[in-house]
């Protein structure tokens, strides 16, 4: 297989396209602490120091899994499972991204560059975390939750408690939905000894869990609307994250998980490109207003 085939297909098999979970709150992130659009430099290599963190994390997990995808009939026609991808060129992969996100994070400044191998380690160590916790799912949900922090950082250089409630809802809204998605292996999972919420709860109290960190993060955004002092528009799209949010839960059932990718892939990517689009157009007609 020729190393264009091998990319192409390690960036199917790490789902680059689902990158547009977070990204939209990374640039919300941004956008906050910016005041407005942050400057193309910052943006840039914010853009660029995600992509390259999301890559080096699933290819890594991809890696990490790899014998455990060849045994789950649901993966096991994943791309290193069946030889599609080479462990080197996987191996390899990984090592670029994560020094790709490592320079990223150097171009925006000090404390960035800093943090960029604790936050690899995290990263990389949320992979393991299914063989001995039933909580790897805020696991997960910490790794995606650290984007909107390290943008915040990226702009100002600091901490505020706005980005760690952003982080903190994505923390939540992550975890509650990876607890959908794990329903699916729930009897492999317990085949194997390997540790989730649906295994250890049972599917019906699992989705109520769910549902539960689902609405702990819808009351942390309206806290983050009276933060952020933002208005109607940015509360109208917590009211329609609300109906997704209860729309996805809906579509779940204990009995019937056919619909689990539909909840998964489709609803969550309007969840995240939704609020940042609430948010930045109340943000642009408030400053609208006030040059006005």
């Amino acid at each position: 297989m020729s190393v264009i085939s091998s990319f192409r297909t390690t960036l199917e098999m790490i789902k680059f396209e689902h990158t547009v979970f977070a990204l939209p709150f990374t640039l919300l992130s941004a956008f906050l602490a910016s005041g407005g659009w942050p400057s193309a430099r910052n943006l840039l290599w914010i853009l660029v120091a995600m992509v390259g963190a999301r890559s080096a994390a699933m290819a890594f997990n991809r890696i990490a899994d790899r014998r455990l995808d060849a045994e789950n009939p649901r993966t096991r026609m994943r791309a290193l499972p069946t030889g599609q991808v080479s462990l080197s060129f996987a191996s390899g992969f990984t090592l670029l991204s994560s020094l790709v996100f490592v320079l990223a994070a150097r171009r925006l400044n000090p404390l960035c560059f800093s943090l960029s191998a604790p936050v690899l380690m995290i990263l990389f160590a949320y992979s393991y975390t299914k063989r001995f916790t039933h909580f790897s799912h805020l696991v997960l949900g910490l790794c995606l939750g650290l984007a909107p922090i390290g943008a915040w950082i990226a702009i100002r250089g600091d901490i505020h408690l706005t980005p760690l409630l952003l982080g903190l809802v994505v923390l939540l809204w992550t975890a509650g939905f990876d607890i959908i998605y794990a329903c699916q292996d729930v009897d492999f999972d317990r085949h194997r000894h390997l540790f989730s919420i649906p295994n250890r709860f049972g599917i019906r109290r699992a989705l109520k869990i769910s549902s539960s960190l689902h609405a702990v993060m819808l009351l942390l955004l309206l806290l983050l609307v009276l933060l952020e002092n933002l208005g109607w528009i940015s509360l109208a799209g917590v009211g329609l994250v609300t109906y997704l949010l209860w729309y996805e839960h809906h579509l779940v059932r204990p009995e019937d998980l056919s619909k689990v990718n539909q909840a998964f892939f489709t609803v969550n990517g309007y969840i995240s490109i939704l609020l940042f689009l609430a948010v930045g157009l109340d943000k642009i007609l408030h400053q609208l207003v006030h040059r006005g």
